[in-house]
């Protein structure tokens, strides 16, 4: 008799909400979320504190509605366990009216409980990132 996973395949949920924003499906975005989670983003295009699923649809709403195109691709994933992951993200887009491409590389760290993002930290620099995400997992040991 095969045994279920008794842990959600983290990767894989972030991967589904990536493929949400490429496709601009923010309910499918936000359905990831705990109701109460924390968005923390220090990038350009989005920056600020946003607390709770409406603050963190307005966020994500107004970071893409500039562009015709828009695609974020992951380049890493690690699931640095005690329910942190750590991952780059590289967004890249299209501003309307424009023929050029403008492209962005962020971490997030991420906290999930039962499947849900509780907490995201966006930052630009990759390694303060994956420093804060070794961190946060092993102060949650």
């Amino acid at each position: 008799m095969s045994e279920e996973p008794t842990t959600p395949d983290l990767e894989g949920l972030a991967r589904q909400g990536i493929d949400a924003i490429n496709r601009r499906d923010f309910d499918a975005v936000l359905a990831r979320y705990m109701p109460d989670a924390v968005w923390v983003a220090a990038s350009p295009g989005i920056a600020g504190t946003f607390e709770g699923r409406d603050a963190i649809r307005g966020a994500l709403e107004d970071a893409v509605a500039p562009y015709d195109d828009y695609e974020v691709v992951l380049e890493e994933f690690r699931d640095l366990g005690n329910c942190v992951t750590f991952n780059v993200q590289l967004a890249r887009g299209r501003p309307t009216g424009s023929s050029v491409f403008v492209e962005q590389r962020v971490a997030w760290v991420t906290v999930w409980t039962d499947g849900l993002i509780e907490r995201s930290s966006i930052y630009t620099d990759i390694d303060e990132a994956r420093a804060a995400a070794e961190r946060l997992a092993e102060e949650r040991r």
